[in-house]
């Protein structure tokens, strides 16, 4: 007997580009730095993943810069609205009807 809401007939989480995301990183002398904005993908410098975000001034930040946070100094991310994956909008039907009816 399964629990209620298990993880069976959940989707599986993803994080498509475009995903709206606050996330919250370790900052400076053990306080945290919050980032709100678009993700817009993860980055490879030297060798390590880095989790881009496009902000978008919600803090008082300089709408559409890109912040760059190390996957290690992640503390938590919020996914505050999911954004259609690339195979899920080339796989719509088109809107024209086909020769078959």
């Amino acid at each position: 007997m399964s629990a209620p809401g298990s993880a069976a007939k959940r989707p599986p989480i993803s994080l498509p580009p475009g995903s709206r995301v606050r996330v919250r990183s370790a900052g400076p002398d053990d306080t945290a730095i919050e980032s709100v904005g678009w993700f817009r993908g993860l980055v490879s410098i030297g060798g390590d993943n880095i989790m881009a975000v496009e902000l978008d001034g919600t803090n008082g930040e300089e709408k559409g810069r890109i912040r760059l946070v190390p996957i290690p100094a992640l503390l938590a991310i919020d996914i505050l609205e999911v954004a259609k994956a690339e195979e899920e909008k080339h796989a719509e039907p088109s809107q024209s009807p086909g020769y078959f009816r």
